[in-house]
């Protein structure tokens, strides 16, 4: 009850804080123009982890349970075991799959806007230069099933002459419009269960 009595104010200040974001990032958004810089934002994060997070958010006030385990019977033990395993199952590989993702890309910044012909793709404020032509061959990675909360994770590299290999994921934008501008050069598509990197 204890636990119960802490948590549920820390929840309702989290869900007030990000019905005021959401809220700001509508507005906002009502008034800017589209942007063709994309960085990790807030926005698509949230939006990857909400399902994992819900899922979290649902089932860890039960797993606080383990801390009353001697006083648990054999079935009960049984149940908590279960509801682990299934909160952990779903929740566990997207928010691993987030936290690569993201250290991956914490400091890359992609330009990109297909009308123009441009693609650039920068490492803090570095620009990493290479023309179209410099792609040997770009390598598509997405998961094989549509179901879970890691499948929304992907990621797209880019195999450049110079052996060099620039790796975007799916916390940075869409990949799609991106394979698409790049549908001239070499293209590998690959399918996996979980996109690790």
């Amino acid at each position: 009850m204890k636990l119960l009595a802490f948590l549920r104010p820390l929840l309702e200040a989290a869900a007030l804080v990000a019905a005021v974001m959401l809220g700001l990032r509508l507005v906002t958004g009502l008034f800017s123009r589209k942007s063709y810089v994309y960085r990790l934002n807030y926005g698509r994060q949230l939006r990857l982890l909400f399902w994992p997070l819900l899922c979290l958010g649902v089932g860890l006030p039960f797993l606080g349970a383990f801390f009353y385990a001697d006083a648990l019977a054999p079935h009960e033990w049984a149940l908590l075991l279960v509801m682990a395993a299934v909160v952990l199952g779903f929740a566990g590989p997207a928010l691993l799959l987030h936290l690569q993702y993201a250290a991956r890309n914490l400091h890359t910044t992609l330009v990109f806007e297909p009308k123009q012909n441009q693609l650039e793709v920068y490492e803090g404020a570095t620009p990493i230069p290479f023309e179209k032509r410099d792609l040997l061959r770009v390598e598509r990675v997405t998961c094989r099933s549509r179901r879970p909360f890691w499948s929304a994770y992907d990621y797209l590299r880019l195999h450049l002459r110079d052996g060099q290999v620039i790796t975007l994921t799916s916390v940075l934008t869409d990949l799609q419009p991106l394979t698409e501008f790049l549908r001239s050069t070499p293209l590998e598509r690959r399918q996996v269960w979980i996109c690790w990197l």
